[in-house]
């Protein structure tokens, strides 16, 4: 009797033993990972997913694929990234329009908030206001004056009503209590061509399309709007110098559905900041005039909500829309 008891429990050992081991499941990731990026090839997000990928790839020992799905001002690329299975093989890239679309947006296939989980902030970027080269005034105080001057007759381009750049615009309009014109275009490429041709006097755009034309002397730099002044410019002021507590910079982030397990996003993060804090990536965002900027998911999720509530007003007071 003793025999066979000992060799039931041995065999119910033996039996329940693999089973713990599939409840555990293989390590994450054990097969391919896929990166929403929620715009068009090209760019600076482009760029960023495309390092990101690489790096990942090696770290994991899996393909980490970059997938378009651009439409709807990004909405499309994220909302697919918020209806996917929420297991951590379906990462999506975030830029500024994410937390600007919850106010200029009528509708959302999703909550911005609710349905998606911070991985972690990626990177940043500075954005750059200059002026026509035959602008009489050179810095930002002169800029104002000017306004303040002739109420409604100082106009600003921007690549899009709704746009960062754009916004950047109407939140220095509401600090400063100047009256300026916002010209909205198709991209950036058309503002370019009026603003250099001195039919606008001023444009808003990133400040790593910009400098080309800087350099060149076709655009004269008035201000960037993050809060430091740019390493790659150090001679451009910051729009602080003279309005202090601006700081407008572009921000790019890692989401996942918002059921994904912790212990994933954690490794996610963890595995995203390694390689974000590593000297040679640094040195290779810099080239793309973008800042690493890494950070744990529970901060990522803080600054959605807070940009959210930053940009709500300024969204509502310019009237822009995109529906």
């Amino acid at each position: 009797m003793k025999i066979l008891f000992a060799s039931l429990l041995g065999a119910a050992c033996a039996a329940s033993a693999p089973q713990t081991v599939a409840a555990a499941g293989p390590a994450y990731p054990s097969r391919p990972v896929t990166l929403i990026v929620p715009n068009a090839p090209g760019g600076a997000i482009d760029i960023l997913s495309r390092l990101l990928s690489e790096r990942l790839q090696k770290t994991w020992g899996q393909p980490v694929v970059v997938m378009y799905k651009p439409g709807a001002n990004t909405v499309v690329g994220t909302d697919h990234v918020a209806k996917s299975a929420p297991d951590g093989y379906t990462l999506g890239i975030v830029v500024t329009s994410h937390v600007i679309n919850p106010t200029l947006r009528k509708t959302m296939p999703f909550d911005t908030v609710k349905d998606l989980a911070g991985v972690s902030m990626l990177v940043t970027s500075q954005i750059v206001i200059t002026a026509t080269p035959s602008l009489p005034a050179s810095d930002l105080a002169g800029v104002i004056a000017m306004a303040r001057k002739d109420p409604g007759k100082m106009s600003y381009a921007s690549p899009g009503s709704g746009s960062s750049m754009h916004l950047t615009g109407e939140l220095l309009k509401s600090m400063t209590g100047v009256d300026m014109l916002h010209i909205p275009y198709k991209g950036s490429g058309p503002a370019y061509t009026e603003v250099m041709a001195g039919r606008v006097p001023l444009l808003i755009d990133p400040l790593f399309s910009s400098m080309p034309y800087i350099k060149s002397g076709k655009l004269k730099p008035i201000a960037v709007t993050g809060k430091t002044r740019d390493p790659s410019a150090p001679d451009i002021p910051t729009v602080a110098e003279t309005i202090p507590g601006f700081n407008v910079q572009s921000i790019f982030g890692l989401v996942a559905p918002a059921a994904t397990p912790r212990d994933v996003i954690n490794k996610i993060s963890a595995d995203v900041g390694t390689i974000l804090r590593s000297a040679d990536f640094k040195a290779r965002l810099a080239e793309v005039g973008l800042t690493s900027a890494p950070s744990t998911p529970e901060e990522f999720d803080a600054l959605v909500k807070t940009e959210i509530e930053k940009w709500a007003p300024v969204v509502k007071a310019s009237g822009a829309t995109a529906d």
